[in-house]
């Protein structure tokens, strides 16, 4: 009967140690540390077309940036998996290393043959499917048509400070597209016959009440849009599109209406939806198309992206910017790989009536593999958007 006892109570513990068995978990810690060499000349980044700058320093994150990472995934059992990420930017050539910069951060289920959702500060349809596609696997130097890695209407290029700061990663500008939205619900289905298809919604609305005579208009700040994006793989081919519509609407006390009176922080100006955080009294329409083919020495880049941001107070006034970009990436030898990119495109500054200018960009890189996660590189861009810059950069990137 003891014996009897002992068996049952082991089958119970085998019973309980093979259920907690089966929810499995794991974290992960990962990052970037890119480091080098950079400068710069560039053209008309001040006060008038003729200024000119030139920059030299050691900075990070030329081709890729640095970040620091925690993600995990628990098995729920039965194909079902829960998820999280949590990521920040790294400054590895400042006094400090870093102040947390939400990269991304959120959570998520999942279920097997399926798909999956997720809540939090998340990339974008069109940025998904630009890094499956860029020829230059977003670096942050001058040369991309597609992917220009700061905002040439920003405040800092009437500034001294003219050169790069990897604003991209830490604050999501690009004047080609939204880098990253929060407050966002994402949604990606599994892979069906070499389709898959993927949204995302956000959504913010805060709006206070005046509690003044002078205060007629109350105070309203409201945020949401949607994306969605597909993608298709047969053998050595891959196209992906993308399209995103993000709507702000920011009113406050006093004028509501543009002209009628200066603009404060009751009234802002518009601006387009370039940070994380949001836009400014615009609508704001993105679209992307890429297309890959692997061939057997080579690989083909083809890319389009058009953005236009439109005054939901005034129609007439808005901005608009599409380009064009072919590329080619190859491996010269086992451990030397290398791209060269040429694109163009036009652009119309926020107004009501303004001609649309034209620009180029082109880039020619390398990249020494050490090892699977250490490798130098060579990078030099050139552009002319608004300003002109020729930018070269030599540096490490150690992943892990």
């Amino acid at each position: 009967m003891a014996d009897i006892k002992k068996s049952l109570l082991a089958m119970a513990a085998l019973s309980v140690f093979s259920g907690t068995a089966s929810a499995q978990s794991s974290i992960t810690i990962y990052g970037v540390v890119d480091i080098g060499y950079f400068n710069e000349k560039s053209r008309g980044a001040g006060s008038n077309a003729n200024s000119q700058a030139n920059a030299s320093a050691i900075v990070y994150s030329a081709q890729q940036i640095s970040r620091l990472g925690f993600k995990g995934t628990e098995d729920l059992g039965g194909g079902l998996v829960a998820f999280f990420a949590a990521e920040t930017d790294l400054q590895p050539a400042n006094s400090s290393l870093s102040t947390w910069q939400t990269r991304q951060a959120f959570a998520g289920l999942g279920k097997s043959g399926i798909g999956q959702f997720a809540f939090g500060t998340q990339y974008t349809p069109i940025f998904n499917q630009l890094s499956a596609t860029d020829v230059g696997n977003t670096n942050n130097m001058p040369g991309s048509a597609v992917f220009p890695v700061y905002s040439i209407y920003s405040s800092s290029l009437t500034s001294s400070n003219t050169y790069y700061s990897g604003n991209v990663g830490v604050g999501d500008v690009s004047d080609a597209f939204t880098v990253r939205a929060q407050s966002a619900l994402s949604v990606q289905s599994a892979n069906f016959a070499g389709f898959k298809v993927a949204g995302l919604y956000t959504l913010r609305n805060d709006t206070i009440k005046g509690n003044s005579k002078n205060a007629p208009v109350p105070i309203s700040n409201n945020y949401s849009g949607w994306g969605l994006s597909t993608d298709y793989t047969w053998k050595n081919l891959y196209i992906g599109i993308a399209y995103q519509a993000l709507k702000s609407s920011n009113l406050g006390y006093g004028c509501d209406v543009p002209g009628e009176c200066a603009s404060t922080v009751y009234t802002p100006q518009a601006k387009g939806w370039a940070a994380t955080s949001g836009g400014v009294n615009t609508q704001d329409n993105q679209f992307y198309g890429g297309l890959t083919y692997n061939f057997d020495k080579f690989k083909l880049y083809l890319q389009y992206i058009n953005r236009k941001a439109t005054n939901i107070l005034d129609t007439q006034y808005y901005s608009s910017r599409s380009a064009q970009q072919i590329g080619v990436r190859s491996f010269l030898t086992a451990a030397i790989e290398g791209w060269a990119n040429i694109g163009s495109g036009k652009y119309t500054n926020y107004a009501k009536t303004y001609g649309a200018a034209t620009f180029t960009a082109w880039q020619l890189g390398l990249n020494y593999y050490l090892s699977k996660r250490t490798n130098l590189y060579t990078i030099y861009g050139s552009e002319t958007e608004a300003t002109s810059a020729n930018a070269f950069a030599a540096g490490v990137r150690m992943t892990f």
